[in-house]
């Protein structure tokens, strides 16, 4: 099966990790293709096809300020990324939850042995003690 173009969805779009550091630095609100050049240390000519990428399946929205495009996300179509993402989320948690119960036995049986018999080292402490040698 032939690889789908970058322009054709969200998901192909995002895929890239210097299109996600965009939409991460276009999160907090807008910004000019120089404004990004300088956050994540790429050319503008980098910049700019990314920008046009992501603005080709529309993940971003650009307005003019004089001579100036302020681009900005336009998280509509992120929907089917995060509804994709989030039937997994049932599995994470329940994987996490089995690590969590792993690590709850664990740290009880750990618990247990302290408590009941005592550290090696206590033990040993009080050999010495009883037998008066503190070699």
């Amino acid at each position: 099966m032939a690889r789908a173009a970058t322009t054709t969805d969200a998901f192909n779009a995002v895929a890239e990790p210097r299109r996600r550091e965009i939409l991460d630095a276009l999160a907090g609100g807008e910004l000019a293709v120089g404004d990004l050049t300088e956050l994540l240390g790429l050319t503008q000519p980098q910049v700019s096809k990314h920008l046009r990428v992501l603005r080709e399946v529309g993940l971003l929205d650009v307005r003019d300020d004089g001579r100036r495009r302020l681009y900005r996300v336009n998280g509509a179509p992120l929907r089917a990324v995060h509804d994709w993402v989030a039937r997994y989320e049932r599995l994470w948690n329940e994987r996490f939850d089995l690590v969590d119960d792993v690590l709850a036995e664990l740290t009880d049986t750990d618990t247990d042995t302290d408590a009941g018999t005592g550290t090696e080292t206590e033990t040993e402490t009080q050999t010495e003690t009883e037998t008066g040698r503190g070699d």
